[in-house]
């Protein structure tokens, strides 16, 4: 039995994808290990939405050779997609499979060689086009949360954006199926340590339904059957776009059972010259509408924000707007992105290109106005009373320090005394205090988990 390792970078996306594979690797008789054990085979999905991604994979194959030398190198995902002979010259890998051929991983395994040094590596990689098919995923035991995969693709042309290159067209499941899998996961997580959360991801995912090119159901059809799934305590929703978030959606989560009151929503800019550059598909105060209607309904909501920073065409004055834009708005955080070029893409054709360090400045300042606005919410929700899933003992480099953390319902992170019987339980709880470490403290720990609603 040979022993394979999988390594993610990357997404929830790609978690979901990784853990999917494995279990189709295990079913032909390989042996799942981790990266450091010696394996025979080691398995890495890319990310490509960075230049940093990119130099992140050369790194861990790199560690791979180190592991074991001898060990068969296999890379796939975006990256595998948009550069696969760049790969190919890398050093210690042995195989690229594009997004057409991933998901036959199991069956190209066994055609698979060792290349010898100095040698580019065999290649698997169909023109993104042949990327048609819909491919079912779900993480398992892989993190206290399940992953579940609902949608792929994007029909979205952004100006700064690789995915449409790297993984194809919009293409959904069918609610019946994701729902199907949704009770799957809650039935083989009995067996296995209760699932308490499902994430919904896909690269759009409010983009669900597209089957065949063809619209035949929406995300709301799918949120209002997944609600009555037995056995989930929480859903959450793990990145939406501002034109597909409807009211009808958030007046939904805001009754739900089992959504939880959290929402992700890509900003990118807060200028709507920089949105228009960007081919972005709304204007700022349409984003503006969507955080409103969320706080109007759920006051306590936690609102997440993806943002760009250093987009060609960014002047000081148009970062500046996207700045007092967010500074204003009554979100919960930020996920700064400083933007990098990327091939074929149609940002390389706009003018001017914002320097370097000054990218870097920008993204400095809009880190330290998400710390602001994150400190700013937990302070919000001091003194309620909310229910924590907790995941795991939290460790300073190879010191344990006694604490465990775990989340809200609202993405609040709370930080509590270790205690190995709470992982991956939920419990109600006090929030009484943010530490100085901006995590929230809680008090008044019940000793008996909630049961699943």
């Amino acid at each position: 039995m040979k022993k394979v390792a999988f390594y993610t970078l990357g997404c929830k996306l790609n978690f979901s994808e990784t853990s999917t594979l494995a279990r189709l690797m295990e079913q032909q008789g390989y042996e799942r290990v981790e990266f450091n054990q010696q394996p025979d085979i080691f398995i890495i999905n890319t990310c490509s939405v960075t230049d940093n991604a990119d130099k992140k994979c050369r790194k861990i194959v790199r560690e791979a050779q180190k592991i074991n030398p001898d060990g068969y190198v296999a890379i796939l995902g975006c990256y595998a997609q948009l550069k696969p002979q760049e790969i190919a010259e890398i050093p210690g890998v042995d195989a690229v499979l594009g997004a057409a051929e991933k998901f036959r991983l199991h069956e190209l395994m066994p055609t698979f060689e060792k290349v010898p040094t100095g040698q580019p590596a065999q290649v698997f990689n169909s023109p993104i086009e042949h990327a048609i098919d819909y491919h079912a995923s779900y993480s398992l035991n892989d993190r206290t949360r399940t992953f579940l995969k609902v949608q792929d693709g994007c029909d979205y042309p952004c100006a700064y954006c690789t995915i449409p290159l790297a993984r194809g067209k919009s293409r959904s499941d069918t609610v019946a199926n994701v729902v199907a899998a949704a009770r799957e996961i809650a039935a083989r997580g009995r067996s296995a340590g209760a699932v308490k959360e499902i994430v919904l991801t896909g690269v759009n995912i409010g983009d669900f339904g597209l089957i065949n090119g063809e619209r035949q159901e929406t995300f709301f059809d799918l949120i209002r059957a997944l609600d009555d799934v037995q056995g989930i305590e929480r859903f959450r929703i793990s990145s939406i776009e501002p034109n597909l978030l409807t009211d009808e959606i958030i007046a939904f989560v805001a009754q739900s059972k089992r959504f939880v009151p959290h929402f992700h929503v890509p900003l990118q800019s807060g200028s709507n010259k920089v949105l228009s550059l960007m081919r972005r598909r709304y204007k700022r105060e349409l984003y503006a509408e969507r955080v409103a209607k969320i706080k109007e309904l759920m006051p306590h909501a936690c609102i997440g924000v993806d943002v760009i920073v250093g987009h060609p065409g960014e002047t000081n004055e148009l970062f500046l707007e996207t700045y007092q834009f967010l500074n204003e708005l009554p979100v919960s955080y930020l996920h700064v992105f400083t933007y990098s070029e990327r091939a074929n893409t149609t940002a390389l054709t706009i003018k001017p290109v914002v320097p370097g360090n000054v990218r870097a400045d920008r993204s400095k300042m809009l880190h330290i106005l998400s710390d602001k606005k994150r400190r700013a919410f937990y302070e919000s929700q001091v003194g309620r009373d909310a229910v924590v899933l907790f995941e795991e003992d939290i460790q300073d480099g190879e010191r344990r320090t006694g604490l465990m953390q775990g989340f809200t319902e609202n993405y609040v992170r709370v930080v509590a005394k270790y205690d190995p019987l709470l992982i991956n339980e939920t419990l109600p709880v006090h929030l009484s205090a943010v530490n100085a470490d901006g995590l929230m403290e809680v008090e008044e720990l019940h000793p008996t988990p909630t049961p699943p609603r």
